[in-house]
């Protein structure tokens, strides 16, 4: 993609700070920096969302995954946890359209991450939890 941020940022035309990079991803820090240490994983081919993963490449680029966790948590000893996002779509709040996951380091309650869910469980009977998940269970790919 010739105007997507994040092929310009893996080709080098525009800068990051990367902390890690091989041949098929590359993981920097988002300059919005949610909390100290937030880094984005994307993957070096430009692919727009989850839903253009295939199997193969899904497990190319998510066995990176742990690793790089394991590194950020590594570099500070305050980090006690992390949140990793993958939003996709405008409604799931994806603002780049080349897929990206955000490895988010959590220092405490108080830090300037927050996610906020509502609890629904009350408008959900086992019938109808057994309806969604038979929707689901029928579009499976094999």
């Amino acid at each position: 993609m010739h105007d997507c941020i994040f092929c310009k940022i893996i080709k080098g035309d525009i800068p990051s700070t990367t902390v890690y990079e091989d041949s098929e991803v590359k993981a920097f820090l988002d300059i919005s920096q949610g909390t100290p240490g937030h880094t984005l994983v994307v993957p070096k081919k430009h692919i727009a969302d989850i839903f253009e993963y295939d199997a193969q490449f899904a497990a190319v680029v998510f066995s990176r995954i742990p690793k790089i966790a394991r590194a950020i948590k590594a570099s500070d000893p305050a980090i006690k946890g992390m949140n990793i996002i993958n939003n996709n779509g405008a409604i799931a709040y994806q603002s780049v359209f080349h897929s990206h996951i955000h490895l988010i380091p959590r220092y405490s309650a108080d830090d300037d991450f927050k996610m906020i869910f509502k609890d629904n469980s009350a408008k959900y009977t086992a019938t109808a939890l057994q309806k969604i998940a038979a929707r689901i269970k029928a579009k499976l790919e094999d």
